[in-house]
């Protein structure tokens, strides 16, 4: 049996060879090289060799964006040294486009540096320890070509281990070389190398899961690995599928965020942080299972207009509330279902959500859906400086409107469905069958099958700024929401200040608050309290000694005049949102209760 085994796998790569050798030679074939000999410098060098080539002009493009993260990056400044072998032409007509005059020529070469010194998941990064590789920061495309074949050869600095870790899939034979079935697998498939830990790997449905990163740290690596299992455990449960052949968490080290790609992810995550108490744990553990089930959520289970992507533009949408907030509903859930988190955890993240919302101005100028299409400028946590007051993070409402979906589809099923069924449906139908994202109307269609009746209320939720009835939707699982505003202790001035250069500068101010309603706006300087020079404290003790309906005045600089304010305290009312059990629950909320949180 062995020896007929061995024959089979061979004939399996000849097969495959010959495949990709005759694919290469029907249409346009780019292969990448990327060195980095002198990866101090920050510098990576890449050649890039086109041949079949057609036309006079090839007109080479460096995304303005990264799958992942919806903001339009600016790579072609990183692009240095740009030049064609054999002394070929070009010209660059914009700042993302490099033509090249082949003039009928089948085959050019271009090479060219990146300079790589951003820290940042969404930003190539390079230095004498580590290189990080976000595709669409190094490669360059061909408008006709996306959807072709390219590979890409990684030469690691010579004083690091060979290991390239990516999700790509190698080619046999051809160390640290890599294949793509097209550019939009390319661009969702980062590279990390240097000095670099592989811990032991696991298995689900007989696919294997790695977690390979830079100066991991000291934890306990037995422990998160199975605790990292239990993550994707519970996150395969929900769809049931595992579409990929092998996924990869790459550990990149120091840095901000993470993202998420088709069969792998990229997470900040160094020196074991996270594991220096239960609370920091739970967070590290919510971050990489949010990432995690994305692999199902937005990149299989899509708005329609989040792929194939235009890599040359924004790409927008009015879903993200549904791709990104409801994977922050899953992943409370997954953790929860997993072990480990309680129900305490679970809730309390749901009223976390409800407060961020509900208790700043944002959610009465915004939507869900708004703030979905408008992250291209808004940026993925709403606006900034006062702006910030119009805005939300669907991030924060995204999760809360799953939650009422989930609870309205159960409650109108008598519990036999859920939005667990609807993303099933999606991911079958959608993704398996039509090979294809679905449209808002569909969306919405998909879950009223499932439900058995209209859900117009939770879908006016997301699209518009109408109050939400939040006792309703709770009491379906035998909950209750605590709605009632609260005085809270203290005075109430609504404006954050920071000393800095011997000023006293206003950081941020709350819409409507007494700071606010005076004049009062962030960038300005106090330059008195009460008639006292302003210092690094001496307001925080001057509003110490001050009750609801007290006066206070501030001389401050706007806009290179002084100006005396006159500021009058006051109380701040807060809702609280508390969330807690019904008494007298009937059977069917205490069933949809047990359901939702331990799916059984």
């Amino acid at each position: 049996m062995k020896h007929y085994a061995q024959h089979f796998f061979l004939i399996f790569i000849y097969c495959f060879i010959s495949q990709y050798v005759a694919a290469q030679k029907e249409q346009t074939n780019m292969s990448f090289v990327v060195t980095m000999e002198k990866p101090a410098s920050q510098y990576y060098h890449v050649v890039l060799r086109c041949n079949n080539l057609k036309g006079q002009k090839q007109d080479l493009k460096i995304p303005a964006w990264t799958p992942g993260y919806y903001q339009i990056m600016n790579y072609a400044k990183s692009i240095e040294n740009f030049t064609v072998a054999g002394g070929v032409a070009w010209n660059k007509p914009s700042q993302n486009i490099f033509s090249v005059l082949n003039k009928g020529a089948k085959s050019i070469t271009v090479s060219y540096d990146v300079k790589a010194s951003t820290r940042f998941v969404a930003n190539a990064y390079l230095d004498d320890t580590r290189g990080y590789i976000v595709p669409g920061a190094l490669f360059l495309y061909l408008d006709n070509e996306l959807r072709h074949q390219v590979t890409v050869q990684v030469k690691p600095y010579k004083g690091w281990t060979n290991i390239v870790a990516t999700g790509l899939d190698s080619i046999p034979g051809k160390q640290n070389t890599f294949y793509a079935n097209n550019f939009d697998v390319l661009y969702d498939s980062p590279f990390l190398m240097g000095e670099l830990e592989s811990l032991p790997p696991f298995y689900v449905k007989g696919k294997a899961h790695y977690f390979i990163g830079y100066q991991l740290g000291a934890f306990d690596r037995k422990q998160f690995m199975a605790d990292l299992k239990k993550i994707v455990e519970s996150s395969v449960a929900i769809i049931g599928d595992v579409p990929y052949n092998h996924y990869t968490f790459l550990a990149i080290g120091p840095g901000m965020g993470g993202i998420e790609h088709l069969n792998s992810t990229s997470l900040s995550f160094s020196n074991g942080e996270g594991f220096d108490s239960p609370e920091g744990r739970k967070r590290l553990y919510s971050f990489i299972a949010h990432e995690y089930f994305h692999h199902y959520n937005v990149k299989r289970i899509r708005p329609v207009e989040l792929g194939p992507f235009d890599y040359a533009k924004e790409n927008k949408t009015n879903m993200l509330w549904v791709s990104e907030g409801f994977t922050v509903y899953y992943e409370y859930l997954i953790l929860k279902r997993a072990g480990l988190t309680n129900e305490e955890d679970v809730l309390k993240a749901f009223q976390s959500n409800i407060i961020a919302y509900e208790n700043k101005p944002g959610h009465l100028f915004q939507s869900a859906t708004q703030a979905s299409y408008d992250t291209w400028s808004d940026g993925p946590f709403g606006r900034t400086g006062d702006e910030v007051n119009k805005t939300i993070s669907y991030y924060d409402k995204g999760p809360v409107l799953g939650l009422m979906l989930d609870f309205k589809i159960r409650h109108e099923t008598n519990n036999k469905q859920s939005l667990d069924d609807v993303m099933r449906l999606l991911y079958k139908k959608y993704y398996q069958i039509k090979k294809r994202g679905f449209t808002e109307a569909e969306f919405q269609m998909e879950c009223e099958k499932i439900a058995g009746t209209s859900l117009t209320e939770v879908f006016s939720y997301a699209a518009t700024v109408m109050a939400v009835n939040y006792p309703k939707y709770f009491a379906y699982a035998g909950l209750t929401i605590d709605t009632v505003a609260r005085a809270l202790p203290g005075i109430y001035f609504g404006a954050t200040t920071k000393y800095k250069d011997s000023s006293l500068i206003i950081t941020s101010v709350e819409w409507n608050s007494p700071a606010w309603n005076a004049g009062l706006r962030e960038k300005d300087i106090i330059l008195e309290t009460n008639e006292a020079k302003a210092g690094s404290d001496n307001l925080s003790h001057l509003l110490a000694t001050k009750k609801p309906g007290d006066t206070i005045k501030l001389l401050v600089v706007k806009n290179n005049n002084r100006q005396e304010i006159e500021i009058a305290l006051a109380t701040k009312f807060e809702k609280p949102f508390t969330i807690t059990a019904l008494q007298n629950q009937t059977a069917l909320q205490k069933e949809i209760y047990q359901r939702w949180l331990n799916n059984y």
